[in-house]
């Protein structure tokens, strides 16, 4: 087979702006380009994490649209943590929406939460057994 990798994941945002603050701020992911303009009826912003930037977030603004529907929709976005319990403790004093009550653990060894992104796409925290 000939697909090696992912490419980038698409999430349809309200403002662009304030998801392109969100996901640097709070995820660390830098802001690569842009394209469109602010006037423009599409908007997209491609963010990736310093350093790895073979796999990108793709934002995506659409002005004046109908809602997507709930079905298609990706469920969530997870991130590798290295020390779940200080991210934990960081997102929450963020007062973000959607907070899990409490870090989860699986079977493996592994660990996770989730909260909520700026147009309540579900952002999930995880820590591998093998970091854990």
């Amino acid at each position: 087979m000939g697909i090696r990798k992912i490419e980038h994941i698409g999430v349809r945002v309200s403002a662009l702006e304030d998801s392109i603050e969100f996901y640097e701020r709070i995820i660390g992911m830098k802001l690569l380009h842009t394209i469109g303009e602010v006037d423009d009826g599409l908007r997209l912003a491609f963010l990736a994490f310093p350093g790895q930037e073979t796999v990108e977030v793709e934002l995506i603004s659409i002005k004046d649209s109908e809602e997507l529907p709930n079905e298609g929709k990706v469920h969530h976005l997870a991130f590798t943590a290295s020390d779940i319990e200080e991210e934990y403790a960081r997102i929450s004093s963020l007062g973000l929406s959607g907070l899990d009550p409490e870090i989860r653990d699986l079977p493996s060894g592994a660990r996770f939460f989730f909260f909520n992104g700026p147009d309540g796409e579900r952002i999930e925290f995880f820590q591998p057994a093998f970091l854990a």
